[in-house]
């Protein structure tokens, strides 16, 4: 039994757990490692380290597609061309089409990933 293997596996595990946690929490970063006593330095440290475990598992079984953020749905790809877009996220209706600002749809999709 290699213990080092086994050990790294439960370190994993517990941060895998703590992300989650602070995730479903609702409370920032800073925040939630201060009630918590944890260092931030190692919170970013395992959330890095589990984020390439996570790519690289998605690279070794082959998985081409991206995955879907919750509350998103993939869309295929019908091999059309539209002149415009539909975006609705929560109930809020985006149209961008040609004449959109570009400026102005990196601010929302700025926005929409804090949300999201």
């Amino acid at each position: 039994m290699d213990t080092s293997k086994v050990t790294a596996e439960f370190r994993a595990a517990q941060w895998i757990q703590i992300i989650k946690d602070r995730q479903e929490s609702g409370m920032n970063i800073k925040n939630y490692c201060l009630s918590k006593g944890i260092s931030r330095d190692s919170y970013f440290y395992w959330q890095s380290k589990l984020r390439k475990s996570a790519c690289n598992s998605m690279i070794k079984s082959g998985e081409t597609s991206a995955p879907v953020p919750k509350g998103w749905m993939q869309l295929s790809d019908a091999g059309e061309t539209k002149s415009s877009l539909n975006i609705e996220v929560s109930g809020c209706r985006i149209t961008v089409d040609n004449n959109t600002d570009p400026e102005l749809l990196k601010n929302i999709c700025r926005l929409l990933r804090t949300i999201v």
